[in-house]
């Protein structure tokens, strides 16, 4: 078999050419292509998923602001779990939406963020899940169809990464990631 500019010359029938099924010549063609958007299935996951995650984060950020004596980490723990609890109330209602029942589960995240000992640990723990959430979005972004919902991520993400620099801030770590800042 010889190859010849994506064909290839058969040996058994002298000068017949076919095309390659899927020629490496072509993978140019793919790169930098639009991902597919989510089926109906896959996005009602993604949207649970999320929610409990939400869900999980809300009720640790609460059980946090219970357990301190700061009243300037009380106010930004509030704040963030109000920000939480705003995002399962959004994520339910786009569940809604699709016809589906919101998952009523509480993410892992809560019970890593009790098994912390220490603040310093459960700020460093909010900061890697902050930071998945963000990262979630953002490869989820292009994959969203509806409008709505793909300006809700993007304003979930962008809460998101505020959270995490005002936690960082205070906590005095360094972020896990660093992300574009953009204000929300």
């Amino acid at each position: 078999m010889s190859r010849e500019s994506g064909r290839e010359k058969s040996r058994r029938t002298p000068g017949a050419t076919r095309e390659y099924a899927s020629p490496a010549c072509s993978r140019h063609e793919f790169e930098g292509a639009e991902p597919a958007y989510f089926n109906r299935t896959e996005l009602l996951a993604l949207l649970n998923e999320l929610l409990e995650g939400e869900r999980a984060g809300a009720r640790g950020l609460i059980e946090m602001q219970h357990d301190c004596d700061d009243s300037e980490l009380g106010k930004l723990l509030h704040q963030v779990a109000r920000d939480e609890a705003r995002f399962c109330a959004m994520l339910g209602a786009h569940c809604a939406r699709l016809g589906a029942e919101p998952s009523r589960a509480t993410g892992v995240f809560f019970d890593k963020l009790r098994a912390r000992a220490t603040l310093a640990e459960k700020f460093v723990l909010l900061d890697r899940g902050q930071s998945a959430v963000v990262l979630r979005l953002e490869a989820s972004i292009p994959r969203i169809e509806h409008d709505g919902l793909r300006t809700d991520f993007m304003e979930m993400r962008d809460v998101h990464i505020a959270n995490i620099e005002r936690c960082a801030r205070y906590a005095g770590i360094e972020p896990g990631i660093r992300f574009e800042s953009r204000k929300p």
